[in-house]
């Protein structure tokens, strides 16, 4: 047994109101910049409907992910090494620019500088990428809302075997939203697929990455990831993808998307896992096993054995501690309701979902019984207006059994709390009926519905002791240093002005430096031989107060000796990456 630790996400999708906050704050930290306006790290997508990019889950078409050989080993769907190196100049299983969408902003200086006429002036669209008048016809969320209606729900890659099970008449029609980030999988075939390294899993805690120094741009990636979650800024050349917020996490802090969530909708946290296992999971000769295989892999962190493994492994004390606090352990394995995302395509996905259970008290309702009442609701999750057959779809390879038993429990869990709520005597046998206890559900309930920030979030800080060895790598993969993907030579100082990007400027004001709120605490943690204490909640840049222009105040400490005005913003033509500024 090879013990090591992952951050995983859990999502319920039961409190998704599709608002897209999540989507706009990781756009501002992390794609906020030129060659990658047409990238969303986090998007929220309506289903039924095509995702971003459009209908990324045809893997006959992408050929994403792995499947097994005939001798039933793991293989890449889009080829070995002998592929790769005759199609190495020219992979044509690509998504184009039209599969995402074409980025564009407005004309707006013609609304200002419009001398006095008799008709409105129009800010005609322009294209981001080349600057010409377009006409905007899909984005990255075109079909929001709009599960329902037959142009875009007919075009649902799942879709395609459950006609006959799906209404598309308006009053009848269904939807859920969706938020998708990279899964950061444990068997990751993004890795696998790059000739030159560049994309590697770290090993102190799972979070998959792009090299930026070693990245050619052969986009091997994009290809091999099977939910199409690697980008290729088109600027720099090079690969980017979802961070998982790695500046924020080795801090302690959550993750963007997840800070700024309006629903609190996503739990982040601690698992350990038996690298062991990994690929005898991946291997699972039968789809629909994949899902309890994967759910094998996962350790029990209060087991004696596990912990004294993690310890033999190097895992420090306090991540083994907070494995056994983790809100994504407890939805994933003890609760058992929280599903991963396509387990078919054999990466092991560990971004996982509850799936959504409300429509099933409205779909009681209008038959005129008792919507809380635990028979009415058992009964009534075979008819759902959400099909779980669809369900089972993305969650458990078209195995309704698993989804069914997530939605059993979800609904006991509201008519056991009912009878708390209203002051009667609590039924045992509504938990019992789900094999749960009172207490067992009880607390599922709490962490639904009433968890507090330190109970949805447990992240560890990383280590003194590791330091060193992140600094290197968020240097490796920081997308504001001199040179990094985020500068695309327009940097000031880098042989042009602040600001000349191109006749429309940039797609959202200026450079955004990564990891806006924590800068100070990472300098001061990785410049230190102790571990900073995140005490210091006040003195943070709050980034809905940004508007993603110049610098806050209190990003850059003041210079000791100097003046008190805070340091010279892009104008002057320092910035972050100026030999007199402190480096994160």
């Amino acid at each position: 047994m090879k013990v090591m630790a992952q951050m995983a996400m859990v999502m319920n999708l039961d409190k998704c109101i599709g608002c897209h906050t999540c989507s706009v704050t990781c756009k501002q930290a992390w794609t906020n910049r030129t060659g990658v306006e047409y990238v969303w790290f986090n998007n929220v997508e309506t289903r039924p409907g095509q995702g971003y990019p459009r209908r990324y889950e045809d893997q006959e078409t992408w050929q994403g992910g792995w499947r097994l050989n005939r001798r039933g080993r793991l293989t890449l769907k889009a080829g070995g090494r002998f592929k790769k190196l005759i199609t190495i100049f020219s992979n044509p299983k690509l998504p184009t620019l039209d599969d995402y969408y074409q980025p564009w902003t407005y004309d707006y200086e013609t609304l200002t500088n419009a001398p006095l006429q008799e008709h409105t002036p129009v800010a005609r669209p322009k294209s981001l990428t080349t600057g010409a008048d377009m006409k905007i016809t899909w984005s990255a969320n075109w079909d929001d809302d709009l599960a329902g209606a037959p142009r875009h729900a007919a075009r649902d890659v799942l879709l395609a075997g459950l006609a006959d099970k799906v209404k598309f008449e308006f009053e009848q029609t269904f939807m859920f939203y969706l938020p998708r980030i990279c899964e950061h999988c444990l068997n990751p075939s993004c890795v696998a697929s790059c000739p030159s390294g560049a994309i590697y899993k770290r090993t102190e805690d799972g979070i998959v990455l792009v090299d930026q120094d070693r990245c050619r741009g052969w986009r091997m990636c994009v290809t091999g990831c099977p939910y199409k979650k690697v980008y290729f800024n088109h600027r720099t050349g090079k690969a980017e993808k979802c961070t998982f917020c790695f500046p924020r996490v080795e801090v302690g802090l959550p993750t963007v998307c997840a800070e700024t969530c309006v629903g609190r909708l996503r739990y982040i946290g601690l698992v350990l896992y038996d690298a062991d296992r990994v690929l005898e999971a991946a291997t699972t000769p039968d789809d629909r096993d994949l899902y309890e295989a994967q759910r094998r892999v996962l350790l029990d962190p209060h087991d004696p054995d596990v912990i004294a493994a993690a310890g033999r492994d190097g895992i420090p004390r306090d991540w083994i501690e907070a494995a056994q606090r983790s809100p994504v352990h407890s939805l994933i394995s003890t609760y058992r309701v929280a599903l991963p995302l396509h387990p078919e395509y054999r990466t092991l996905p560990m971004v996982w979902y509850i799936p959504p259970l409300s429509p099933v008290v409205d779909a009681v309702r209008g038959t005129g019984h008792d919507a809380e009442d635990r028979r009415n609701l058992f009964a009534a999750i075979d008819a759902l207006r959400i099909p779980v057959e669809y369900l089972a779809e993305l969650f458990t390879v078209g195995d309704p059994a698993p989804v069914e038993a997530v939605l059993r429990r979800l609904a006991a869990m509201r008519s056991y709390l009912r009878d708390i709520n209203l002051g009667r005597e609590p039924d045992a046998a509504i938990p019992e009926a789900v094999g749960m206890g009172e207490e067992e559900m009880y607390e599922m309930y709490r962490l639904l519905a009433l968890a507090k920030y330190d109970e949805r979030y447990v992240i560890p800080p990383a280590h003194a002791e590791q330091a060193h060895g992140l600094e290197e790598l968020a240097t490796e993969c920081s997308l504001d240093r001199e040179g990094g993907p985020g500068m695309g030579g327009d940097v000031p100082g880098a042989g042009r002005p602040a600001g000349s990007s191109g006749p429309f400027g940039e797609s959202s004001g200026g450079n955004s430096p990564v990891a806006v709120e924590n800068f100070r605490m990472l300098h001061d943690r990785q410049t230190s031989d102790t571990l900073t204490d995140p005490a210091d909640e006040e003195a943070r840049v709050n980034l809905l107060n940004w508007d993603g222009k110049g610098r806050p105040q209190g990003l850059f400490p003041r210079r000791s000796g100097s003046r008190e005005s805070p340091p010279p913003g892009p104008a002057d033509g320092t910035g972050p990456n100026d030999e007199s500024e402190p480096k994160p």
